[in-house]
């Protein structure tokens, strides 16, 4: 099971928010690159990035910070946030991402979804956020009426690289991730499923590898504020 720290920028720094709320963000740093390089020095093999106004947006806003990232570390990443189009899409690939994140748009134009896969194979993945099993849009704004099981199960043969999904009452909480949901979901598609939002400590990291179908994890406030060493908890995991 791969571990993703994240960064999430919001206005050029690295935050936090609580439960997706943008009036209750917490500031880590405001040199996201520096950031990324000592997760590429503590041995991660990937970068989660996230561009929160952007996905408020629908468009890119944190585009300078996401490339002086992608200027400065070796490991791959992965952005989600506002990439809402085609050509926002090649242009961020172009631009050295690894992978693009669709979420909004795999509610709205799943189409797009499939193009995007199908053009560029392993490179796109889908973020399927959600309250009380509904997914959520527009920087979890809006609530819809879909099933994220019947979401993911929707991709299933589109040629998607992974599937991120973020139970949004845990993120920034603090209080673990929600394993049954999320085991539950990889269990129901052949997609590979990262866990997101409340990744709060070793032992969380540990169950959510021992349900043996979750293939990533996602964490970011446990490893800023000191929950979760990140050396710790890679060796672990390899182990």
């Amino acid at each position: 099971m791969i571990l993703y720290p994240a960064i999430d920028l919001k206005d050029g720094q690295c935050v936090r928010l609580l439960h997706g709320e943008m009036d209750k963000a917490t500031v880590f740093g405001d040199d996201p690159a520096a950031q990324a390089a000592k997760f590429e020095a503590a041995g991660c093999e990937w970068v989660h990035l996230v561009d929160l106004n952007g996905a408020f947006a629908g468009e890119p806003v944190n585009a300078a910070a996401v490339e002086a990232i992608l200027a400065r570390i070796k490991v791959p990443a992965q952005l989600g946030g506002g990439i809402r189009d085609m050509a926002t899409i090649e242009r961020w690939l172009d631009k050295g991402l690894a992978r693009v994140i669709l979420g909004t748009v795999a509610v709205e134009n799943p189409d797009l979804v499939r193009e995007a896969a199908k053009a560029f194979p392993g490179k796109v993945a889908v973020g399927i956020d959600a309250r009380g099993g509904r997914v959520a849009t527009k920087g979890w704004a809006e609530e819809t009426d879909v099933m994220v099981t019947d979401l993911a199960k929707s991709f299933e043969d589109a040629g998607v690289a992974a599937i991120i999904y973020t139970d949004i009452m845990r993120d920034g909480a603090m209080t673990g991730p929600n394993i049954e949901a999320t085991e539950a979901l990889a269990r129901a598609v052949e997609i590979p499923v990262i866990a997101s939002g409340g990744v709060s400590s070793l032992p969380d990291l540990i169950a959510l590898r021992d349900t043996g179908v979750i293939a990533g994890a996602i964490s970011g406030r446990a490893i800023y504020d000191g929950a979760l060493d990140l050396t710790e908890a890679l060796a672990a995991l390899r182990n």
